[in-house]
């Protein structure tokens, strides 16, 4: 470990190791340019929001001397950089210009960032490697850590890199380079964020080449660092992670803060570790225009902080030394003025986003899964009938097989992640808590199925970066009842990514989930559903097979299409007997979208999914049985997209629909089928669209009371007698 310690009182930085660095005179003229470069662009930014010809700023002035001399430290397009919305002059000096950065703020059509759809100073540039940006701290450090781990993994495998056999956009060729390092940035507030420690510990476990840098302004908005940080250092609170490079530095002070990024980037190259460079900055100006720090912070302390401003405290260095007289400071500044005012001045003449882009990239546009055609089973001799786990395990080992650049982790789905017990012969090995990823460690070995911390913002975090590098992760979440956590990476991050960078970056995930109830036992923490919170999220597909087969096609076809994908396993479902299936083959595949008709009929429609399609299946039986009544029987299959057209084609047939599921029924996924049908199918009815759910509580431990929470079969069978005799 190494380390780098700030000297509050004399404002310098003690080196303890490093290799040691001259700042010549050019260079820190050349910082220089940049760092008044970034202040110009704010300033009239500043200007433009106060003529309403921009509609949001947030400034980076004050951080300009430790972001230029991280820039200038790292390679564009080599490395990797996740910034947030202070890093002005990080981008400017990896290759960002002026004009770029106006583009952003005025929301234009030329925006590279996002083509209008992000508020200035969310930075993107693929040109570059800055990945797309969002506004919820702290989700990128999780992020980066997964960008450092892909790019691992390609050293390692360089056949990943150049054989991918993927048909996502992702799995064309990758260029890595064995000692990149990627950049992620935050503000000393954001240190308070779990997600925060989480992307330390995974990049101290598995030495990582991560540079974290803490732009410590000492305002969270007006939240003060004290407030936010246990004594006001999150320096001495990170102190004993191990592998890391750690470094403490003023700053506003340029050639100290490029002397430790240099340090810290040497460290990362080496295969040392992670480092952790934090500096101390200003914020001069207000939090964003629409903060007022007067409000909270007083007069005396706003003028000892503006003595401390980079911008004069370098030119007065370049004076002093003798490096470039006024005339020179002069002549420069009026250079970068009139390229600031040009750049403006031509982003104002940028046409504007057509309103016909705004769908666009929602979801891929390279592999679109609706648009495939449904493969038949192969035929093999092998006719064993199979349970849904089987078929789960059969296609994650053949995509495992089929591409390199498929990895598969989450919590306990290794078989051993002390492997000297499992290659002995010691362990079985474990393969997750429902068996479904058994076996897969020892067949791939640990780069490929691994076990992640119990920490679901990490899991999905890290997945989202390698995806986004060019890998398939194939992620699990244990139990949906405790994917919140991972809420935050969910909503924000995986379902946007594509749409708010405007089609350059993309991060198809696949998140396995077992959900659901029916267990005898599971109680409150082991039943939850609630899908309709995720199909409510767009750029997210959403999957819920009933059974063995569609289980295993529907997998196969979210592993190999471009967009995130939500798939939800019912518990219940693993090993029933119902829906049991032969092995269909290492190609069979069900498209999205695409409903299956498990009962045909003629006198109500049933539209559900899930284990209710067994549930639905007995109800239609016995209202056949007892009654005469023909029920068709939907199994939606996916819920986002889902196949409307097939329900409206049976609806016209029938003239009466059941909507059910097993969540509960208020505000249920049920609720806007139900809605649409009424809105566009209301001519067809000849009865009111009746939806049957759980009980809106949660899921009791008393299996008594989980049979009366939950829909059952009689439940459906009494909703089919109503409709039919309506």
């Amino acid at each position: 470990m190494a380390r780098v310690v700030l000297d509050l009182e004399r404002g310098e930085a003690s080196k303890s190791s490093g290799p040691g660095a001259a700042v010549d005179p050019e260079l820190l003229i050349q910082i220089y340019r940049f760092m008044y470069m970034s202040r110009k662009v704010d300033d009239r930014e500043i200007m433009l929001k106060r003529q309403q010809k921009i509609f949001f700023q947030v400034s980076g002035a004050g951080h300009e001397a430790l972001l230029v001399a991280a820039a200038l430290a790292m390679k564009p397009g080599y490395d990797w950089f996740y910034p947030y919305y202070r890093d002005r002059a990080l981008c400017l000096a990896l290759g960002n210009t002026p004009e770029e950065q106006f583009l952003q703020g005025i929301g234009a059509a030329a925006d590279i960032a996002s083509g209008g759809r992000q508020m200035p100073s969310h930075w993107s540039n693929p040109r570059l490697h800055i990945v797309s940006q969002s506004s919820s701290t702290t989700t990128q450090c999780l992020q980066a850590v997964g960008c450092a781990e892909a790019g691992r993994y390609f050293s390692r495998h360089p056949e990943a890199a150049e054989e991918g056999s993927g048909d996502y956009r992702q799995f064309k060729h990758v260029e890595f380079h064995g000692d990149e390092v990627v950049y992620v940035s935050l503000g000393e507030g954001a240190t308070s964020q779990g997600e925060f420690w989480e992307s330390l510990n995974t990049a101290s476990n598995a030495k990582l080449p991560v540079l974290f840098v803490v732009e410590d302004n000492e305002y969270a908005i007006s939240v003060p660092v004290e407030v936010n940080t246990p004594g006001g250092n999150i320096s001495r609170l990170v102190a004993n992670f191990p592998n890391f490079y750690f470094a403490e530095v003023d700053g506003t002070d340029p050639v100290a803060s490029y002397q430790v990024f240099l340090e810290a980037v040497a460290w990362c190259r080496s295969g040392s570790g992670p480092a952790f460079v934090h500096g101390h900055v200003v914020r001069p100006y207000s939090h964003s225009l629409s903060d007022d720090d007067r409000l909270y912070r007083s007069a005396s302390e706003l003028e000892a902080e503006s003595l401390r401003d980079p911008l004069p405290k370098l030119q007065m260095r370049l004076l002093r030394e003798g490096i470039l007289d006024a005339e020179a400071i002069n002549r420069l500044e009026r250079q970068v003025d009139e390229e600031v005012r040009l750049a403006a001045e031509r982003a104002l003449r940028s046409p504007l986003p057509e309103i016909s882009s705004i769908k666009k990239h929602v979801y891929s546009e390279d592999l679109d899964p609706t648009a495939l055609i449904e493969s038949k089973p192969a035929v093999s001799a092998d006719h064993q009938e199979r349970t849904m786990a089987d078929l789960i395990n059969c296609c994650l080992s053949d995509e495992l097989r089929r591409d390199p650049r498929v990895v598969i982790f989450g919590e306990d789905v290794a078989d051993c992640s002390r492997e000297e017990n499992l290659e002995s012969g010691k362990v079985k090995g474990k393969g997750g808590v429902f068996k479904l990823t058994a076996g897969l460690q020892a067949e791939f070995g640990s780069d490929r199925v691994f076990n992640s911390p119990l920490a679901e913002a990490n899991i999905v975090g890290r997945a989202i970066g390698y995806a986004t590098r060019g890998m398939k992760p194939v992620v699990e979440i244990q139990f949906f009842d405790y994917i919140w956590p991972a809420m935050h990476q969910l909503r924000n991050e995986l379902s946007l990514l594509r749409w708010r960078s405007n089609g350059t970056y993309a991060a198809p995930v696949v998140v396995r989930v077992a959900i659901g109830g029916y267990l005898t036992g599971g109680s409150i923490y082991h039943s939850q559903s609630g899908e309709s919170i995720f199909t409510h999220t767009p750029g997210v597909r959403v999957v819920y097979p009933s059974n063995a087969l569609d289980a295993s096609g529907l997998l196969r076809t979210a592993i190999r299409c471009d967009d995130p994908v939500l798939f939800f396993e019912h518990k219940r479902l693993y090993r029933e007997t119902y829906g049991r299936a032969a092995y269909p083959g290492t190609d069979y595949a069900i498209p999205f979208g695409k409903a299956k008709i498990v009962r045909p009929g003629s006198d109500v429609t049933l539209v559900t999914y899930g284990a209710v399609v067994p549930r639905a299946l007995q109800a239609a039986q016995k209202a056949q049985r007892e009654h005469g009544i023909s029920t068709e029987v939907i199994d939606l299959r996916t819920l986002n997209p889902y196949d409307w057209e097939a329900i409206a084609e049976s609806v016209r047939k029938t003239s009466r629909v059941v909507i059910a599921h097993e969540d509960m029924l208020s505000w249920g996924y049920g609720a806007e089928i139900a809605a649409r049908v009424a809105d566009e199918l209301f001519d067809d009815l000849d009865a009111p669209v009746k939806r049957v759910g759980a009980m809106d509580t949660f899921v009791a431990y008393q299996p008594i009371l989980e049979d009366a929470i939950l829909p059952q079969p009689e439940d459906l069978y009494l909703a089919i007698r109503a409709l039919a005799a309506y």
